[in-house]
């Protein structure tokens, strides 16, 4: 049998060598904004699972839950099934009844940014909360503690906020700024794995942080996300919500993990119901696979070369457009060292063209753009007619909406890719 298997994987190595020749051809090759860097041990290891058949979350799972924990510095890591479904069970966790008195409540106040993706956003509606919109700084893209703390209201309970295309808020002066208003913390990381501030890992500052895997980020899952906190008490909230919201902590075929599968008295149940089947959440199922996870674990050996092709591909692109006229190039946040979800760029109102012109031109040679996902979220038909305040004039992520764009940083973009990227925009901008 392991001489079979050995065949299989020897065969899928092959296969992927085969599938993956070719080069880059300028104009007919697409430059992607982002994407998935798969190699041949990626594709071995989806296989390897799927030969053992692990189709639900497993063993493959936890594995890759206390190796990311361990990578990113925390307690603890909860694998989702996607980064959106783990915003959703971070903010879910502190509306926990056994939070007691510091639990959300409808009605309470959550501080986020206007201009963003809105997955960070929706966990707060979908909670009964207030989202209070403030804005960002051009450049950085991020929000500011000084706009953050002149938020603050008497219905403010957390602030929730993601770092803007890996570029770190000020997370550090954030995460003292919620301990010194008894504000909770949720540090949306899904954009900035491996990304720094003042030293430390972005990710490690919140009560609670997400991560997304989707083939856009930093490594993937193809679908998937994830919950870290050094909170335990949150960690089982987490854990809890994710799985059905059932009190029992046993994992899928365990049995009385407890001791005392038959000797709870909980609720207003009969003494001794099965804690396999006792509730204490409003829950959801929101678990990943081990298929999804085995590919995760080969990912991970990858996240720091990942990072590192990030951030050259982003100096290159940097350095390349430094003297254009009329376009604002990003900036890190003082302090950070990001790993670089994409480079954002803003068509300065005064220049000789527009942002849609050099949209247009780029795509046309197959360079993949994306706007700055929402823009100002409020403008848009999903929140017209949600409760929700605006802390200030939200003036930047007005011109974000209008003017701003980004290109691709990801790991497969080649230094020849990333030199045709700025020969384009060099191109465009002078015949203008």
């Amino acid at each position: 049998m392991d001489t079979d298997r050995t065949r299989i994987l020897e065969q899928v190595r092959k296969y992927h060598q085969e599938k993956t020749a070719g080069g880059f051809v300028p104009g007919v090759t697409p430059v992607l904004s982002s994407g998935a860097v798969l190699d041949e041990s990626d594709r071995v290891a989806l296989v390897g699972a799927a030969l053992d058949m692990r189709i639900a979350a497993g063993v493959h799972a936890g594995k890759f839950e206390r190796q990311f924990a361990r990578a990113l510095g925390r307690r603890k890591a909860h694998l989702t099934n996607s980064g959106s479904s783990a915003n959703l069970l971070a903010l879910s966790a502190l509306t926990s009844p056994q939070l007691e008195e510091h639990r959300l409540r409808p009605g309470d106040e959550v501080i986020t940014v206007a201009a963003g993706f809105p997955t960070t956003v929706y966990p707060i509606v979908q909670n009964g909360l207030v989202p209070v919109f403030v804005d960002v700084e051009l450049g950085t893209y991020n929000t500011t503690p000084e706009r953050i703390e002149a938020a603050i209201g008497p219905r403010t309970r957390a602030i929730m906020i993601a770092h803007a295309l890996g570029n770190p808020f000020a997370v550090a002066e954030v995460s003292r700024l919620a301990q010194d208003h008894d504000l909770f913390l949720v540090e949306d990381n899904c954009d900035a794995v491996g990304s720094t501030y003042r030293g430390a890992l972005t990710g490690t500052f919140g009560d609670l942080a997400t991560v997304s895997f989707y083939p856009a980020h930093h490594i993937t899952m193809g679908e998937g996300g994830c919950v870290l906190t050094d909170n335990l008490a949150l960690a089982r909230i987490v854990e809890s919500m994710r799985d059905w919201g059932r009190d029992c902590w046993c994992e899928p075929g365990e049995d009385n993990k407890c001791l005392k599968r038959f000797d709870h008295q909980m609720g207003t149940l009969p003494h001794g119901y099965d804690h396999k089947y006792i509730f204490s959440h409003v829950g959801y199922n929101l678990k990943s696979t081990d298929l999804q996870a085995a590919l995760g674990l080969s990912q991970l050996s990858r996240l720091d070369d990942f990072g590192a092709a990030r951030r050259r591909n982003w100096q290159r692109m940097y350095e390349g457009l430094a003297d254009v006229p009329g376009l604002l190039l990003p900036r890190a946040t003082p302090g950070s060292d990001p790993s670089w979800f994409g480079f954002v760029i803003s068509v300065l109102p005064d220049a000789k063209y527009t942002r849609r012109d050099l949209v247009n031109f780029l795509e046309a040679r197959r360079i993949g753009t994306r706007r700055f996902f929402g823009g100002n979220l409020i403008r848009h038909p999903a929140f017209l007619d949600r409760p929700h305040r605006v802390a200030d004039e939200l003036v930047n992520s007005d011109f974000v909406t209008e003017h701003t764009f980004w290109v691709g940083v990801y790991p497969g973009i080649t230094n020849e890719m990333a030199d045709y990227v700025v020969a384009s925009i060099k191109e465009f901008v002078a015949a203008a």
